[in-house]
């Protein structure tokens, strides 16, 4: 059998960056000191005369871009998710949502698998605080197919856009011939009868697995992959939570304010079914081996798969 081809998104956001850069003279990329972490450095390499490195200023690097958007270039700033929409939240909600600047946001390293780096550098809260931006798309990809699909999309649609990357390499799993990427649309990977798991970014992988566990004691599982989690792809959610009527969310993120609080505000006003929120329970990180926090946070197939009993167990 062969083995599973696997790269962090932060990857595929460098790759897709010089792409796009290939074909578009107004993309400019800029970066807070950390090229080479969030891999924008392969666009340095490439289009050094589009590059700007802002230093370890985050907030300011926010600010250029919102200049540079006002040029009619479409920049796309980058640095790990705790600086971008925590550091940088006032520039990004006043410099950038408030005007509805063309600017994209390339943040890394973000959820419990950025591993070692520990509470300090483990964002579980950027979901949950982009989304209170008027006007912010957020996209959070599964694997490399997606997030390159997502920052091609991010470039072609006017406006800005949180886009969610990862540290830690993750399998492909949509590189069939049948996908496609549309921003505001949840993509059914497996159809099911008796439970839904809505999932975002590296978890929708890890409950694929777990469907797969589940099916063996019985539970037919449907699970989607929600990519873009603001605008909700509303019509899909409350479609299949009235066809199983049991509703499962997993997130590398808190529980708090992101894919479980936005798929919940959606469901109870329009249709309310039994729910359970799977992700990080209002706690920090710590450091350690990514894999093995994933386990210790019951974010990983087995901690979704015992997760999921317990609920069905209630």
């Amino acid at each position: 059998m062969s083995e599973v081809k696997k790269i962090a998104t932060r990857e595929s956001y460098g790759n897709a960056l010089v792409e796009l850069g290939k074909e578009h003279d107004n993309l400019v990329v800029l970066d807070a000191d950390l090229a080479a972490a969030t891999k924008t450095g392969i666009f340095k390499d490439a289009f050094p005369e589009r590059h700007i490195d802002c230093g370890i200023a985050e907030s300011n690097m926010v600010g250029v871009a919102a200049g540079i958007a006002t040029t009619g270039k479409v920049p796309f700033c980058s640095t790990f998710a705790m600086f971008a929409a925590g550091r940088a939240f006032e520039q990004v909600r006043n410099s950038v949502g408030y005007p509805h600047l063309n600017v994209k946001i390339g943040a890394t390293h973000a959820g419990i698998s950025v591993g070692e780096d520990g509470a300090t550098h483990q964002c579980n809260e950027d979901i949950a605080l982009m989304r209170t931006i008027p006007g912010m798309t957020i996209i959070n990809p599964s694997d490399d197919v997606e997030a390159r699909a997502a920052v091609k999309a991010a470039y072609e649609m006017d406006g800005p856009v949180y886009l969610r990357f990862g540290r830690l390499a993750v399998p492909v799993i949509n590189d069939n011939a049948d996908y496609k990427f549309e921003i505001g649309k949840g993509i059914v990977l497996k159809e099911g009868t008796d439970l839904t798991i809505f999932a975002t970014g590296l978890e929708v992988n890890e409950s694929l697995q777990a469907a797969e566990m589940l099916e063996k004691d019985g539970v037919s599982v449907e699970v989607i992959n929600i990519h873009t989690i603001k605008p909700l792809d509303v019509d899909l959610v409350v479609k299949s939570a009235r066809k199983t009527k049991k509703v499962v969310t997993v997130e590398e993120h808190s529980v708090i304010g992101g894919l479980g609080g936005a798929v919940a505000e959606a469901l109870m006003e329009n249709e309310p079914v039994p729910m359970k929120r799977i992700g990080v329970y209002d706690t920090f990180g710590e450091s350690g081996p990514a894999v093995e926090l994933l386990k210790k946070y019951r974010l990983d197939a087995q901690g979704i798969y015992e997760q999921v009993k317990e609920f069905l167990n209630k």
